[in-house]
């Protein structure tokens, strides 16, 4: 009893000590109070994340894609800029991390289960009710393929870019914490120390966390979906509900454990488990069809990039865009501050260029690859066996089990897209988590146990209450609205980044 009653002593101690109480108190309570809210009066946050994607989407959609857009501008400057030699730290530092485990974790971190969620669906999705073309025709299976790598191409890559190299380069180079308020450095110097730092970083906590639950709920839904129809369980909120508390588990005992050993394991064997499922379906499909449909969806993609990167969906008739480039565009935003840290934490001793050229471009083309396989599978079985998006569209958790019942080893192969989607799961939070732990802490990159223990329960039960207030409406809701804040924040690191490079230059 006096070992527990002395460990515990530690374990708070080292938690105040390792804590930046204006962040970790202000951002815990905004957390807090969201779950409380949501979890008591779930009918109200219901209606009232409907009225602010609503709001957001009616007035800012603008604004969401001039401002992607400019993410994507400032990116290719980076990468054909003449900073590109400079290190991320001092001239004769190594990467920390071998180049595979480096690519497992950032690819894990950025992309979450969601690619595996909307792998099948979105396609399938846009066939039957496409922006522009007539449903179900060959014009709707181009345009299909054309968006689905537009939302999961470069737009999103090139947001983690500008978030992570910023703060990488302030980090490692002027010794900057590695928190969001590290952005503003290069704009505000030392006076990212005080309440505009503080108000900076805890703002973004809350949106990480929102994005990262957004992820969460999504797994969550697409686990009780495969034990659902593996296993008939019933498929309800209670049920994952269930389902997050248990990986949570699981999830904030890899944070503990630190980014060496459970982040880094699992990042690698969840890529590897990725890479089997991927070379399953695409031996196991249509496998012609596949490649076609990825060198066409590819030079597609390439040809109506400026025109899709810029256009505004005004039709009065139509809230298709809403739905998805907003949505997607305010997920990415709210995820940024998350995917940025947390690869700027694993990079130290990559050049700029190296670091904007791999996050850039490497998981762009694994997500084309996945989509053109699986959704290119599921369009050929739409195509010419019918009637596989009705039972998709009416639930998108379901979309991959379903898939799998076309193809061969379907209960093994259903089974291994569960423990796929798991460890997916267990990577986005244990990452997620992690860098909410590392910003509260004040930019430590490594924070006391029990502030990552907190933060890993903290998505979990955010995650759960979100799901509670209206599902998938509810999650695309707070993502949106939680982007909007950490897109300003990019916009001024934009600026900074530009700043920053221009004065390593004249050294």
């Amino acid at each position: 009893m006096q070992h527990f009653k002395s460990n515990f002593v530690r374990i708070i101690r080292e938690w105040r000590e390792g804590i930046l109480p204006p962040v970790f108190f202000t951002a815990a309570a905004i957390n807090i109070t969201l779950i409380v809210f949501a979890g008591i009066w779930s009918e109200t946050a219901g209606q009232l994340f409907d009225a602010l994607l609503h709001g957001i989407t009616e007035h800012f959609d603008w604004y969401y894609i001039t401002a992607t857009s400019l993410m994507v501008v400032c990116v290719c400057w980076l990468l054909f800029s003449r900073h590109g030699n400079l290190k991320l730290g001092a001239q004769n530092d190594k990467p920390q991390y071998s180049f595979l485990a480096w690519l497992a974790m950032l690819f894990a971190a950025g992309m979450g289960m969601g690619l595996v969620f909307w792998g099948v669906a979105e396609p399938l999705h846009h066939y039957h009710m496409p922006p522009t073309a007539e449903p179900q025709s060959p014009d709707a299976v181009a345009e299909a393929m054309r968006f689905s790598y537009f939302h999961w191409g470069l737009h999103p890559w090139a947001i983690y870019v500008v978030f992570g190299l910023l703060i990488a380069l302030n980090h490692f180079r002027y010794g900057m914490p590695l928190a969001p308020r590290t952005l503003l450095y290069p704009l505000f110097g030392s006076r990212i120390h005080g309440w505009l730092g503080h108000v900076t970083d805890a703002f973004c906590t809350v949106g990480t966390l929102i994005g990262v639950a957004t992820s969460l709920g999504l797994g969550a839904m697409q686990i009780n979906a495969g034990l659902n129809r593996i296993t008939d369980i019933d498929y309800s909120a209670t049920v994952q509900v269930w389902i997050i508390t248990v990986i949570t588990v699981v999830a904030t005992y890899s944070t503990v454990s630190g980014v060496s050993k459970g982040i880094r394991y699992l990042s690698v064997l969840n890529c590897v488990l990725m890479g089997l499922f991927l070379v399953f379906v695409f031996n196991a499909g249509p496998t012609a069809y596949q490649m076609g449909t990825f060198v066409t969806a590819l030079s597609d993609y390439m040809l109506h990039f400026v025109p899709d990167s810029l256009w505004l969906d005004t039709r009065p008739d139509t809230d298709w865009q809403t739905h998805w480039t907003i949505f997607y565009w305010g997920w990415w935003f709210s995820w940024s501050p998350f995917v940025g840290i947390f690869i700027a934490r694993i990079s130290k001793g990559r050049t700029v260029r190296e670091f904007v050229g791999c996050v850039l471009l490497i998981p762009t083309l694994i997500n084309f690859v996945w989509f053109a396989v699986f959704g290119g599978t599921g369009l050929y079985i739409e195509e010419h066996n019918g009637n596989i998006a009705d039972p998709v569209i009416e639930n998108v958790a379901m979309s991959l089990h379903i898939l799998l019942e076309y193809l061969p080893w379907t209960a093994m192969m259903q089974w291994a897209g569960l423990i796929l989607v798991v460890i997916f799961f267990i990577t986005s939070s244990d990452s997620g988590s992690f860098v909410d732990d590392m910003v509260t802490s004040g930019g430590n990159p490594n924070p006391p146990v029990a502030n990552r223990v907190f933060w890993g329960v903290s998505e979990g039960a955010a995650a759960a209450v979100l799901l509670m207030a209206g599902g998938l409406q509810a999650l695309q809701a707070a993502s949106v609205s939680a982007g909007l804040p950490q897109s300003l924040l990019l916009l001024l690191g934009c600026v900074g980044l530009v700043k920053i490079l221009r004065t390593e230059s004249v050294k």
